[in-house]
């Protein structure tokens, strides 16, 4: 894409390609035609700072990279057209940005969701039943799921960090709430 081996994105050449692609869709707009679809550049910009971005260290180990990767592609989708040429000359700083907090919302989805599976297991009191399978000796095989296990741990460990985490945020929440109720009330005194 870009003749410097340094730079996997020509962000003069982005820009120029969002300040086209903006004209195109403002004519489209005002005569009244459906929105022109993408530049096959802008969506290679796109797919190219997405994938370098999911090799930086605290994305790259996550099994669903690809995931995150199509959240951020499909974000930049989404919000090319706030992107303002006149407000900011670096759309690769903008997307970057977009897909970024793309991935953290992945994460915190895909954290959610083990959660979810984790409780569930619990609640139905799947681990000590998969524990007592594993330790019958009536199966040929071995699922390595005792209470010593690190499995076993990791998924209670897992589900007590989940909760403390919600726990603190809600407290956050609550304090702030306070605070704003608080000095609502102290302006209403005066």
């Amino acid at each position: 894409m870009s003749k410097n081996p340094k730079h996997y994105v020509d962000n003069k050449k982005f820009l120029q390609a969002m300040i086209d692609y903006r004209k195109v869709v403002r004519e489209a707009d005002e005569c009244g035609d459906p929105k022109p679809r993408i530049p096959d550049y802008i969506g290679q910009c796109f797919l190219l700072i997405a994938q370098r971005l999911s090799y930086k260290p605290n994305f790259i180990n996550y099994t669903y990279r690809d995931d995150m990767i199509s959240d951020g592609i499909e974000n930049c989708l989404l919000y090319i057209d706030n992107f303002d040429p006149e407000k900011s000359q670096n759309p690769f700083a903008y997307f970057t940005q977009i897909i970024y907090y793309a991935y953290l919302r992945r994460i915190q989805k895909e954290k959610r969701q083990t959660y979810i599976k984790y409780k569930m297991m619990q609640k139905q009191d799947l681990f000590s039943e998969l524990v007592t399978q594993s330790t019958s000796g009536d199966n040929d095989y071995d699922i390595g799921l005792t209470p010593d296990s690190p499995m076993f741990s990791m998924m209670e460990d897992f589900i007590a960090d989940y909760e403390s985490a919600k726990e603190e945020k809600r407290q956050k929440r609550k304090k702030a709430q306070d605070k704003s109720a608080k000095l609502f009330d102290d302006d209403d005194e005066e």
